[in-house]
């Protein structure tokens, strides 16, 4: 089994990213630490309380409302290749994703799909 570090991340969907990013940085204490748009057209902002992060994906009119957890691992093919060995089907292929912090500038990203439909990121 690869060898999963942590949860990297926790993400939801958000209908105003102007106005989350504000309620969670004035509510809760997060600060907005990274930005950038997908190819799909998403906007997403990271903010950080202490070592915990939040992502915050301004999602278009239509989409599908939902939330993704993200899991870091040491051994990203490893993980990948086990996964499909597995059966877990695979909702987005692996692909190179932007780097947060400098030690993710190679890093890649890909999305399986848990049993209730549940979006599973890794990262690594």
């Amino acid at each position: 089994m690869a060898n999963y570090r942590r949860i990297d991340h926790v993400a939801i969907n958000v209908s105003d990213l102007a106005a989350s990013k504000a309620f969670y940085e004035t509510n809760f204490g997060f600060q907005t630490y990274f930005e950038h748009d997908t190819p799909r057209g998403f906007d997403i902002s990271y903010l950080k309380l202490g070592d915990t992060v939040l992502e915050l994906v301004g999602y278009l009119p239509g989409a599908v409302d939902g939330f993704h957890f993200c899991l870091e691992t040491d051994d990203f093919d490893g993980a990948v290749a086990a996964l499909e060995a597995a059966g877990v089907e695979a909702m987005q292929a692996p692909h190179p994703t932007p780097a947060r912090e400098e030690r993710e500038a190679t890093w890649r990203r890909v999305v399986f799909k848990g049993p209730d439909g549940e979006q599973i990121e890794l990262r690594g």
